[in-house]
C-alpha cells in the first residue's frame, strides 16, 4: 500500500500497553471491560519478549515513552521487568493502575524511571461507595495504601474519580482527600457510554448532561481555585472556560494524543486504543507477525484520522470552534456508539440537542447569536 511521504514520517511518541486480560478488581462502569481475575481465574498477558520487541520496533517511529495500563498493570507476572527495562531505555513512564497491587518495592520501580507519572482509580472517599463501584471488599485500604507508598518515593501521584450518582456528592470531599494524601492532582471523568459505562446509563446510575455541565462549572470555577493540588474536569473542549485552559492558572489544552499514540493490546495487537478489545475494526495487526513501521505507516484508519481531522467530523463537532484542539474529544468512544470515525462526541451532541451546548462556541450558534 502507498502512502505519501507526510504521513511516512508520522511520529510515533507513545504506545499505550493495555498488558493484562485480567483485572483484579470488577469495576460497574469500565469502557474495556476486562475479566475479573483472581487465584482461580487467569487469564493472558502480553509476554515480556514481545513488549521489548515492540518498543524496539518502535524506537525509529519516534517513541519517547510508554502507558502501562490494563486491565490492571500491576497484575502483570512481570512487572518488575517491564520496569526495569523502561528505566534502562529511558522512556517516560505513565502508569494507570487501581492502586491495590502497588507496593513499596513496585512504587520505587516507578519512581526510578524517566518523567514517571502515575494515576491511582479512586471512586468515593469511603470503603463502602468506592467498593460498591470496584466490586471487590477491601480495595478501598490497599488502594490508600498503594498511594501512600507511592508518595513515600516521592511521586505526587494523580486521582482518577469516575463521576456518578453514587459518588457526585464526595467530589470537594476527595480532593480534600487528595490534598491530605499528598497527591498531584484529581481528574474528574464522565462515564463514557461504552461497555459496563452502558449499563451505568440504563440504570440511571450515571448523571444527566445537565448535572455533568452543572458540575463542571462548579469545579472549574469555584473548587479548582480552592484546592492546593491541580484538578481536571474531563468535559470536552467547548464546555471549558478559557482561564482553565490557558494563562498562569490554566491546565492547559489536554488530549487523548490521537494521532500521536498506539495501543498494543494484551495478546500483542495493534489497535487505536483499548477499544480494540470490543471493536475488531479498530485492530490493525499483530506484532508477532506484522512489522510495527508497516502498521504504522499503512494502517487505513491511522492514515484516514492523520488526513481527515478535524475538517471531515460531523455533526455539532464539524461546527465547533475548538474542533482543532479537541479532534472530536474520543474518536474511539465516537465509532463505539455511530461506527463512523468522524461521528460528534456523545457529550456534545445530548448537549447540543438539548439547547446546551455554549454559545459562541460553535459557528452556527454564533451566527445566531
Amino acid at each position: 500500500m502507498n502512502t505519501p511521504a507526510s504521513q511516512n514520517t508520522w511520529p510515533l511518541h507513545t504506545l499505550y500497553f493495555y498488558l493484562t486480560e485480567g483485572c483484579n478488581l470488577a469495576c460497574r462502569h469500565c469502557w474495556i471491560a476486562p475479566r475479573f481475575q483472581d487465584e482461580k481465574h487467569q487469564y493472558e498477558n502480553l509476554s515480556y519478549e514481545l513488549f521489548v520487541k515492540i518498543i524496539e520496533q518502535a524506537r525509529p517511529l519516534g517513541l519517547s515513552g510508554v502507558k502501562l495500563t490494563g486491565g490492571e498493570p500491576l497484575m502483570h507476572p512481570q512487572i518488575g521487568d517491564l520496569l526495569v527495562y523502561i528505566k534502562k531505555a529511558e522512556l517516560g513512564l505513565t502508569v494507570e493502575t487501581n492502586g491495590v497491587l502497588c507496593s513499596p518495592q513496585l512504587a520505587e520501580q516507578m519512581a526510578a524511571c524517566k518523567n514517571a507519572f502515575v494515576s491511582v482509580s479512586m471512586d468515593g472517599v469511603d470503603a463502602v461507595t468506592h467498593e460498591w463501584v470496584r466490586g471487590v471488599r477491601g480495595c478501598f485500604d490497599r488502594s490508600i495504601e498503594g498511594i501512600r507508598n507511592l508518595t513515600a518515593v516521592g511521586l505526587r501521584p494523580q486521582i482518577i474519580m469516575s463521576i456518578m450518582r453514587i459518588n457526585v456528592d464526595q467530589v470537594e470531599p476527595m480532593v480534600r482527600m487528595a490534598e491530605d494524601l499528598g497527591c498531584g492532582s484529581v481528574k474528574f471523568n464522565l462515564i463514557q457510554p461504552t461497555e459496563r459505562g452502558e449499563r451505568i446509563y440504563e440504570a440511571d446510575q450515571g448523571l444527566s448532561i445537565e448535572e455533568y455541565i452543572e458540575l463542571g462549572k462548579f469545579v472549574e470555577n469555584s473548587l479548582a481555585g480552592s484546592s492546593k493540588i491541580r484538578l481536571y474536569y474531563d468535559q470536552p473542549m467547548a464546555f471549558r472556560p478559557l482561564n482553565r485552559m490557558f494563562g498562569e492558572n490554566g491546565d492547559g489544552c489536554s488530549r487523548c494524543g490521537i494521532l500521536s499514540i498506539l495501543g498494543v493490546l494484551h495478546d500483542g495487537s495493534y489497535a487505536l486504543c483499548g477499544i480494540g478489545t470490543s471493536v475488531p475494526e479498530m485492530v490493525f495487526g499483530h506484532a508477532e507477525r506484522d512489522e510495527l513501521a508497516t502498521v504504522w505507516h499503512e494502517s487505513r484508519i491511522l492514515n484516514d484520522l492523520r488526513t481527515g481531522l478535524p475538517d471531515k467530523l460531523r455533526g455539532i463537532c464539524a461546527d465547533c470552534l475548538m474542533r482543532n484542539i479537541c479532534l472530536g474529544s474520543c474518536v474511539a468512544q465516537n465509532y463505539y456508539r455511530k461506527k463512523n470515525i468522524w461521528a460528534s462526541f456523545w457529550f456534545c451532541d445530548e448537549a447540543y440537542r438539548k439547547g446546551l451546548f455554549p454559545l459562541g462556541r460553535a459557528k452556527k450558534l454564533s451566527a445566531s447569536f
